[in-house]
């Protein structure tokens, strides 16, 4: 018999960034997501050729990437900097704590600059050369990570990690092994993407972005939302707050694209995850859905989920709110349950709501959904994410002791 994994050492997510399509901070983000407002996604007409599209796109100005660091100018490392502004004090005052040399830099994403190429990549069709603000490491994935490792002048391991819709939670699962093999004292980690013609059209040829906001779990689905965001943690060894209490993965390598339609991988990504963390099924409180609302998608993870709980916890689908911000959507998410956790009030939570049309699909394994209003006793949160190539992360955050 397999025997229980040892006590994990505390991981605690210190400081939060993000913007989404909800908001360009937690404050704005947070009434906006607990309330279920739909009213910030909007439609994009040039993404796919003669097709309207909707997407969850942060709009406004964003910060200007410091002409010392110009080969890394494009819309993705300008909305990481954005993030960065918001936990910069955090940042520093840890750096003076331990040191430049450990602190590490852990990055999710699975668009980087492709927006920014696409631009230059015309500008070639119509010049025949490439646009002189292109440098090629605003497309390179490992850039994300070097751009915030050199601006802050951190020299611990950096890194990004591309495995599609789980990137952003795999850079908070690399994270808290960096701690715990002492490779590092805090990590900044998370995930960036953004809206890019490539990528949009790549999921319209693959006939799974709906004409519609996206709508899981119901019998009137028809596909995806895509989105945008940022989300940076700044994670310690500290004991208290809210800690990143258990990570589970695998990969099943069942289809390119496809994922198993059993939810194997799914069922065992959120079995790994909650006996890293020691926790039982009914410990659960609440659960942040994968909940693209493809048909493929939300049919394996309600399977997933009833095998799993005898008895599921509260589930919603926060990819109807901001749209399926593809490798930055583990971390936004895990982002999510932060601000749930964060908010606690008399040792309750208020929870995200699912919002559909409410025609929950027969066909599918009955699971719970979280109704705007819903409150629960705290405890555990588990956060699913399922990427393309079977590449699956379940994380679980608690508040830690006092």
């Amino acid at each position: 018999m397999m025997s229980d994994p040892p006590t994990p050492p505390p991981c605690s997510l210190t400081a939060l960034a993000m913007l989404n399509a909800l908001g360009r901070s937690c404050d704005e983000i947070w009434p906006r997501l607990v309330s279920g407002d739909q009213g910030y996604l909007t439609i994009r007409d040039e993404l796919v050729p003669d097709r309207s599209v909707w997407v969850g796109e942060i709009p406004g100005p964003l910060p200007a990437i410091p002409e010392s660091f110009r080969r890394f100018a494009c819309r993705n490392n300008a909305l990481t900097l954005a993030a960065l502004e918001q936990i910069h004090d955090t940042i520093t005052d840890v750096v003076a704590a331990v040191g430049r040399d450990r602190v590490a830099v852990v990055m999710g994403s699975s668009t980087s600059g492709v927006s920014d190429a696409e631009g230059a990549i015309r500008h070639h069709v119509e010049t025949g050369s490439l646009a002189p603000s292109f440098h090629y490491e605003q497309l390179e994935f490992g850039g994300l990570s070097r751009f915030v490792a050199e601006l802050l002048d951190l020299r611990g391991p950096a890194y990004t990690l591309s495995t599609a819709c789980s990137s952003g939670a795999r850079a908070l699962a690399s994270a808290r092994s960096l701690l715990s093999l002492g490779l590092a004292d805090a990590v900044i980690a998370g995930a960036t993407d953004t809206l890019c013609g490539l990528t949009t059209n790549g999921f319209s040829a693959l006939q799974v972005i709906s004409d519609e906001i996206t709508n899981p779990c119901s019998r009137n689905r028809k596909g995806l939302t895509l989105g945008e965001g940022t989300a940076l943690f700044l994670v310690t060894r500290e004991t208290g707050g809210i800690q990143l209490r258990g990570v589970g993965e695998s990969s099943e390598a069942h289809h390119m694209s496809a994922p198993d339609p059993d939810g194997l991988g799914a069922e065992t990504a959120m079995r790994t995850a909650m006996r890293d963390a020691s926790l039982t099924p009914d410990a659960i409180a609440y659960l942040n859905l994968h909940g693209t609302g493809t048909a493929l998608n939300d049919a394996m993870e309600c399977s997933a989920i009833a095998r799993t709980f005898p008895s599921p916890p509260p589930c919603s689908s926060t990819k109807p709110l901001v749209g399926h911000t593809l490798g930055a959507a583990g971390a936004l998410e895990a982002g999510f349950c932060w601000l749930m956790l964060d908010a606690q009030e008399n040792d309750e939570i208020a929870l995200i709501p699912h919002v559909y049309d409410g025609d929950f699909d027969p066909e599918l394994a009955a699971i719970p959904l979280a109704t705007k209003g819903m409150r629960r006793p705290t405890g555990p949160l588990m956060s699913n994410s399922f990427g393309f190539g079977g590449n699956n992360c379940c994380l679980i955050l608690e508040r830690g002791p006092a």
